[in-house]
Formats: structure tokens, sequence, C-alpha cells
């Protein structure tokens, strides 16, 4: 296809989508502004018609989700946006960042306005998406199989829920909760023990490999939870089962008045929402700017070394021990920081969050993105994310609501469905199948590291 005509189809696209939304915004159209999205990043056009499209798509999505209809797919098509700046190639930076910062400061707030549960995703997706980028240190960058991630998410949850909530006055002589303005504290005190605990974790299982080291982190990770479950007794430290709430969240009257002197005003549904979708953002960018700091030093270096061939890694005299310790230490510590984020938003923690399940899926987030890519972990986590917390409920909700109408489909009858037979009930199976198609079809992931992509290519063009 010639530059011109893509030129024409993509503004087209764009275009017809963007007055779909104005007109009528909806479930349909939406899906109609994500099919130009497609459109835009894989038709052959040139970078200003393809920064155009983008644009105009960003605001035909903004526009509907303001007016409250389209939901999760207007949302999902502001995140199909940002991963076309990201994978189209030599999109100038100040693009990036300009139509960037616009969906994630105002696009995405306008959306959580509208609808809160937006605000919700979007909290969720940043907090996996941080410690999926502290387990890439992990397992993309050092390639140490990590089984137990979830522990040092678990850590850093109890450090301030057991300080920030009523639940100290069972082992002290009492005075807590702590006041909410020792949050931040403890969110540098998190990111110290959850370090130290990955070193103290570390120095016995980092002498292991492969799927050695994989069981004894998946052992260790285990003990925290069922610590977690059964420190209720003799002395009551975490409440065992029953969980701990509430906890309290830091106060933000400061927050609310800076939003006042801009124009916007809060109320109580809204307030902490966008607050913590703030904070998340501004810690995310801590962590890649940590990540790529560290990609580009001497310890990233040791770490792809070490990944790529311990025996000679070793033989050019990097420190073994060390070297590892230090990965594990700093994915650690990434996890720990969003556990105390997680415990204050939720204002509640229970060891059901922190299972096996949340270990696999953080490692399937870095695996599906692609190990090693800082912007394809966090399409890998936002991707799960959205997998689990809306598609699939949404679409058992619908089924559920074609079951109960008696609607038929292909000549059957909804209504004799089993009512076991709901896809968020299949979260494993699904998340199980989209791994299997990855390895076949893509095994680099959704957006490969450099070094992966070309090693893939090379593997191709041997067989």
């Amino acid at each position: 296809m010639s530059k011109n005509r893509g030129n024409g189809l993509v503004l087209a696209a764009a275009v017809a989508s963007l007055l779909l939304l104005l007109l009528a915004p909806s479930t349909l159209t939406g899906l109609v502004a994500i099919a130009a999205v497609g459109l835009t990043a894989y038709l052959r056009a040139s970078m200003p018609v393809r920064a155009l499209s983008l644009a105009l798509l960003s605001l035909g999505c903004t526009l509907g989700l303001a007016r409250g209809a389209g939901g999760e797919v207007l949302f999902i098509g502001l995140v199909a946006v940002l991963v076309s700046l990201i994978t189209i190639p030599n999109v100038p930076g100040w693009i990036k960042g300009l139509l960037g910062a616009a969906i994630l400061l105002i696009s995405i707030p306008i959306a959580g306005f509208a609808n809160s549960f937006l605000f919700e995703l979007g909290i969720q997706i940043g907090i996996y998406a941080a410690m999926a980028l502290g387990l890439n240190v992990v397992v993309g960058m050092a390639g140490l199989l990590d089984l137990g991630y979830a522990a040092f998410f678990a850590i850093g949850a109890y450090t301030w829920a057991i300080f920030g909530s009523p639940q100290a006055n069972h082992f002290t002589a009492g005075g807590f909760p702590l006041n909410g303005n020792f949050f931040y504290l403890f969110m540098v005190l998190a990111v110290i023990t959850t370090a130290i605990t990955g070193l103290l974790i570390g120095l016995p299982a980092l002498r292991l490999r492969g799927d050695y080291l994989a069981i004894v982190t998946l052992g260790l990770g285990e003990v925290v939870r069922v610590l977690a479950n059964n420190l209720d007794h003799p002395v009551n430290l975490t409440n065992g089962p029953q969980g701990i709430t509430p906890v309290e969240r830091p106060p933000i009257d400061w927050f609310r008045s800076l939003m006042g002197s801009i124009g916007i005003h809060l109320d109580a549904k809204t307030d902490y929402q966008l607050f913590f979708y703030l904070l998340v953002l501004v810690v995310i960018g801590i962590v890649i700017m940590v990540n790529v700091n560290l990609g580009n030093s001497r310890f990233g270096r040791a770490w792809v070394a070490i990944r790529e061939d311990e025996t000679a890694a070793k033989a050019m005299g990097i420190p073994m021990l060390g070297t590892k310790l230090l990965a594990f230490a700093t994915g650690a510590a990434f996890s720990g920081a969003m556990g105390v984020i997680f415990a204050a938003q939720r204002t509640f923690v229970s060891p059901e969050s922190f299972t096996l399940l949340a270990s696999i899926t953080i490692l399937g987030m870095v695996v599906l993105g692609g190990m090693g890519s800082i912007p394809g972990v966090i399409l890998g986590a936002a991707a799960l994310t959205i997998l689990n917390i809306d598609i699939l409920k949404s679409f058992s909700e619908y089924l559920n609501s074609l079951r109960q109408s008696g609607a038929t489909v292909l000549g059957f009858n909804l209504a004799n469905l089993p009512n076991q037979f709901e896809p968020a009930k299949y979260e494993r199976l699904v998340f199980g199948v989209v791994l299997i198609l990855m390895m076949i079809f893509r095994p680099e992931g959704l957006i490969p590291e450099r070094r992966h992509k070309l090693e893939a290519e090379e593997a191709k063009e041997g067989s």
C-alpha cells in the first residue's frame, strides 16, 4: 500500500471515529475507535498524519467518556493510543510526551469523574505496573526466576496497615492508629524494610539456579502469606484471615485546595480516587527513572551478563551473590512501596491479596509485555489488569443478563446455561491460554527488549 493511500485511510478512519464519538458515543463507537487506532499503528502513513490521527482519537475518546458513554471500551481506546505512541517507530519525543501527558493527566481524570470505576481501574493498573517493573529488574534484567514476589507486596501493605490502624493496640501500650501524615514516612520505611527482607531471603536462595531458585522463592513467598494468616495468636499482629481495617489514609486537604485553585472541585467520591491515581503516576515515574538509570549502569550491564551466561559472567569477574542480591533488593523495594499505597487506598488488608496467584500474575505481566522491556512490562500490566478486573467480569454480567432474559443465540436458549458458567470464574484458564498463545506466536513479548528482539530475529533466520 502506498504512503499517500495510507495517509488517506488513517485520516478518514480517525475523523469518522471522532464524528461517531461526538454524535453517538457508545460501546460500539468505542470499538470503532480502537479499530482506528489499530489502522494508525499498522498502516503505512507519514508521521504527522499518524500523530494527528492519534490526537483526534484521544479527543474523541475523552469527549465520549466525559458524557458518561462507552465506559471501559473508550478507556481501553485511550490505553491503545498510549501503546501506539510507544510502538510506532520514529515518533518525536515531544509528541509522545505531550499526547501521553494529556491522556494521563486530562483524559483519564475526566473519565474518572464521569465513572469512578475508571479511577479504580487506573489505580490498579498503576500499582501492578510498578510491581511488574520491580519484578522486571529481577527476572527481565538479571534472569532470576522469582515466584514469591507477592511476599514483598504483603510486607509493605502490612507495614502501614498494622500501625495505620488500631491493630497495633493489641501488642503495644496504645496510641494507634498513627496520624495519616505518617503514610509518606511509611512508604520510605516499607522500601527499606522490603529491601532488607529481599537481602535476607536472597542470601540463601540466590545460591541456587533455575528451577531450584523458583521453588525456594515460591516457598518463601508462601511462608510470608501463612505468617500473615496465622499471626493472630498468641500475640495478635496481623489479625489473621479476618484482615486489618480500617487503615488510615493520608489527609488531603492541601490537595483539595490545590485542585480548587485550578478550578477542579472534588467531592467525597472522587477526591481520594484522583489523589491516589496521581500518586501512583508519580511513583511509576520514579520507578521508570530508577529502572533506566540502573539499566545503563554497570550494575545493569552485570545483570544482563548474568542473565545471558552466568558462567561467562563469573569468569569475567562479576561478583555473583552481591550483584544478584542488589537486583533482588531493588525489585522488593518497588513492591513494598506499592504495598503501602495499596493498603491506604483500599483501607483493608488481608492475606487473600498476596497468594501465589498474585506472584504468578505479576510474572505473567513481565512475560506478556516482554522481559527487560520497560514499556512492554507496563503494557503487560495494563492488559492483564483490564482483563481480570474489567473484561471478564463485564462479560459475566452481560451473559447473566442474557441468561435471565431467556435470549436465544443460534437456536440455543441461554437460560439453559448452568449458573456455574461465568467467564470471571475462569480467570486462571484465560490467563494460561493467553500465555500459551504468547509463547507460540510471540515469545519475545508484545514490546520486546531490543536484545531479545534481535535474538528472536536471528533465531528465525537460522531456522
